[in-house]
Formats: C-alpha cells, sequence, structure tokens
C-alpha cells in the first residue's frame, strides 16, 4: 500500500466513523422547546461537531493502524477474498452439496 491509497483509505474511515458518530448526543429545539420560528423542530440546537471530529479523528486513526497492519502483512490478501467468494461462503448457500 502506497502513500496516496494510506490517504485515501484514511478518508474513507474516517467519513464512515464521522457519519456514524453525526446522530449521537445530538440535541434538538423541539427537545429544548426552544423553537426558532420559520425552523424545523427537528433542527440541531447543540450538534458537538468539534468534539466529534476529535473522536473520530481518534478512532478513525486506531481502525486504520489495524486494517494497515492487515494489509501490510499480508495476513488477508486479495486471493483470500475471492476464493471466499468464489467458494460460495458468503453467499449464504450450502457449498457441501
Amino acid at each position: 500500500m502506497g502513500p496516496v491509497s494510506g490517504l485515501v483509505l484514511y478518508a474513507v474511515i474516517w467519513s464512515m466513523v464521522f457519519l456514524i458518530a453525526l446522530p449521537i448526543r445530538v440535541q434538538t429545539q423541539g427537545d429544548l422547546n426552544d423553537i426558532v420560528p420559520g425552523t424545523h423542530a427537528g433542527s440541531p440546537e447543540h450538534h458537538h461537531l468539534k468534539k466529534k471530529a476529535w473522536w473520530t479523528t481518534a478512532i478513525a486513526l486506531v481502525i486504520w493502524a489495524i486494517t494497515a497492519t492487515i494489509i501490510l502483512s499480508g495476513w488477508i490478501t486479495v486471493d483470500d477474498v475471492e476464493s471466499w467468494f468464489r467458494a460460495g461462503a458468503w453467499s449464504g448457500r450450502d457449498t457441501d452439496g
């Protein structure tokens, strides 16, 4: 894995973790009974984006390090993944016949 591949992998992992973290601990205007006229009651009042971005960075770094270690060490290769799909292990079918 080259440097650009590593950065792209980190960006994808970071984005996925951030999308998971977005709805956590959101306080809406409706929850606080402080609805601004012209806005929806479900509009966020306190979203804690800065804190979520820092937590996402730390969690994504750990996940990326584990993933990069697996890729660079060769514990699981592309051939392994392809053989799993060819064998039907992920299709839900019984291949024992």
